[in-house]
């Protein structure tokens, strides 16, 4: 979504894929990330599914002179937190950053966790930080229903249960069709200001 092409080009489709066994999904956020996980799909002898958001294209970004293909199923921190911890993919990356620096500004701490790639999932890594923060915030631009967000918290309620302070939030898109209007099409799909709702309400600090 951003750039108006309606429901029939827009749609963000990863929760379809990830249902498939046998199948590899990469998302990255940043362009070395990009870079290195596009090289290792290559060079990977399973079936992969790489997402590009388009939005991302001209985000600039520290891409390393020498190749290494990145392992799947390793996450990235971009920003450590001690409050709440918020899983976001692809453009969401970007918008749970915007979000962090706000909720800062409020005294609450925000550590922004990437899979990179959705399948496999770094699942330790997740585990890690949500024991650390004892909060999670799920953040993706695909609808909430039956989204891949929906797999996360279901990771984290097995895995992490007894260090959870809070409840689970989910934040993506609006269950409907992405309209063609511009305007209608961003209030459908999620924003930095949402994250930043979803954050206030699992510290208990209602916008």
């Amino acid at each position: 979504a951003g750039w108006s092409p309606g429901a029939q080009h827009a749609q963000q489709l990863e929760a379809w894929f990830v249902h498939v066994p046998g199948l590899k999904v990469a998302f990255p956020s940043l362009p070395g990330d990009a870079r290195d996980l596009l090289y290792g799909s290559i060079y990977d002898d399973n079936p992969v599914l790489f997402f590009e958001h388009r939005l991302l294209y001209p985000v600039k970004g520290e891409v390393p002179r020498d190749v290494q293909p990145l392992p799947f199923g390793s996450a990235r921190v971009h920003r450590e937190g001690d409050d709440v911890t918020v899983v976001a993919t692809g453009r969401m990356v970007h918008e749970a950053l915007k979000a962090a620096g706000e909720a800062e500004q409020d005294g609450i701490s925000v550590e922004v966790w990437d899979p990179r790639t959705l399948l496999p999932l770094d699942e330790d890594s997740l585990v890690d930080s949500v024991s650390k923060t004892h909060r999670c915030v799920v953040a993706h631009e695909a609808v909430t229903r039956m989204g891949w967000g929906a797999e996360v918290c279901a990771i984290v309620q097995q895995r992490a249960f007894d260090e959870l302070d809070a409840p689970i939030e989910r934040v993506g898109a609006k269950f409907c069709p992405l309209p063609f209007a511009p305007a209608m099409e961003q209030w459908v799909v999620p924003h930095a200001h949402d994250v930043l709702q979803a954050i206030h309400r699992t510290v208990g600090r209602e916008d």
